[in-house]
Order: structure tokens, then C-alpha cells, then sequence
């Protein structure tokens, strides 16, 4: 299957204040292999067919959180659940949920140290 992202390079004002969180977070959202880039928090999910898609962080101290959101797709309400209380664990900030934001919709929404708008969520189709 094709993939529909290579990667996801995220600033953050702080990388020593994010890098617990995203230590944590990361893993947890299957990237489970740490690359090792000098200046980042850097992690990658390895496919079936080899490649690979990776999630990056670096600091640049001028960064100015937004609207913008990064959601992760979640397998189940459970793995919603689950998630959530490890992002609390790390540090999330503002946390909303986890509850249905629409009948089939189950998500929970939070912030990165940074300010950094993030989402878990889980749909269920027909």
C-alpha cells in the first residue's frame, strides 16, 4: 500500500523541556525505533515493506504554537484510553477527552509542552 506521509518534522520552543514527553509519547503511538539525529527527538515506525515513517523534533527557540493539529489514528476506544493516560503521564497540557466528539468519533485532544496541538483518535465505520 502506498504511503500517504514520509515524515513529520515538529518545532518546539524547548527540546529539552518536549524530549521527556515525546520519549514517552512517541513510543507508545508505534514509533518504537529512536533514531539518534543529533538536535532532535527522533523516532521511527517501521512498515511491513522495509520502509519507514518517522517523527521528528527539533528546538527552535522563536516558535509560536498554533491551530494546526497532528491527529494519530488509534485502533480502538481502548487504545484512545490507553493513550490519553500515557500523554497525561508525559506531560500533556490541556487535555480534552477522551470522549465522543461525534457519534462514531472518539478522540482525545491535548498540548505538547510547547503549545503544540495534538490529537488521539479512533473512528468506527459502517
Amino acid at each position: 500500500m502506498r504511503r500517504c506521509f514520509d515524515h513529520v518534522d515538529l518545532r518546539v520552543r524547548n527540546l529539552t523541556e518536549a524530549k521527556r514527553f515525546y520519549e514517552i509519547l512517541l513510543p507508545a503511538l508505534g514509533f518504537t525505533q529512536e533514531a539518534g539525529i543529533e538536535g532532535w527527538v527522533t523516532y521511527e515506525a517501521a512498515g511491513t515493506d522495509g520502509a519507514t515513517e518517522f517523527f521528528g523534533v527539533t528546538e527552535s527557540p522563536q516558535h509560536v504554537h498554533n491551530e494546526c493539529r497532528i491527529a494519530f489514528w488509534a485502533d480502538s476506544i481502548r487504545e484512545v484510553d490507553r493513550l490519553a493516560a500515557i500523554a497525561i503521564q508525559a506531560g500533556a497540557r490541556n487535555v480534552e477527552g477522551p470522549a465522543f466528539e461525534e457519534p462514531r468519533y472518539y478522540a482525545v485532544f491535548f498540548e505538547d509542552p510547547s503549545g503544540n496541538r495534538l490529537e488521539v483518535c479512533y473512528r468506527e465505520y459502517e
